[in-house]
């Protein structure tokens, strides 16, 4: 039923790019630590950038736990569902790493998701995956269910933002510089937004 793939490529990368939306899993190292499991949406929000790298633009929240685990072990899973059409799953197991808005990378990295104004969602860091596993599974016990559209909730509520009242309001969050854990998250305050 399953099948292994070297890369991310035809129908592979068809069928996840056409999701409207996937899920990323990471852990800490301590085997009592906090298991983080994340939807994540917002069509245009995620990337292929090359045959075995994705990345994803990683927004504003009351967490960082993604963050924390990536920085401390840099473990990560995505998956796919398909809710519509055939039945399909697609996990992409690997490697990830936060690029922060300093990081020399960022401008050419942000080229990837043309259809996202980053500017309203507050962007805080893009995720970058190498994958070392790319496996699907049939995904029969999937339920059908119906896109009808974003919510556009997300990019109101953070389009009045700017650097410092984003950071001042990650400051206020409880687990966005630290981990559940502990763990070093987000690191504060925020590098200023890249100019163009």
């Amino acid at each position: 039923m399953g099948k292994t793939y070297e890369r991310i490529d035809g129908r592979l990368r068809t069928f996840i790019e056409a999701q409207p939306m996937f899920f990323t899993a990471t852990a800490p190292l301590a085997g009592d630590g906090t298991v983080n499991l994340s939807p994540k949406g917002l069509r245009g929000s995620f990337a292929v950038l090359d045959e075995r790298t994705v990345a994803y633009l990683d927004f504003a929240g009351s967490n960082a736990e993604t963050i924390a685990h990536l920085r401390e072990n840099g473990r990560i899973t995505l998956m796919w569902c398909a809710f519509s059409g055939p039945p399909n799953i697609v996990r992409v197991h690997g490697r990830g790493e936060p690029v922060f808005r300093d990081d020399p990378r960022w401008p050419d990295l942000l080229r990837h998701f043309p259809d996202i104004d980053s500017s309203s969602h507050g962007l805080r860091a893009i995720i970058v995956v190498h994958a070392t596993l790319i496996r699907d599974t049939c995904g029969y016990a999937v339920p059908l269910m119906t896109y009808d559209a974003d919510r556009d909730l997300h990019g109101r509520r953070f389009a009045r933002e700017d650097d410092a009242s984003l950071s001042a309001y990650f400051a206020g969050k409880e687990h966005v510089a630290t981990s559940i854990d502990g763990l070093p998250g987000l690191p504060l305050p925020l590098p200023p937004t890249p100019a163009g």
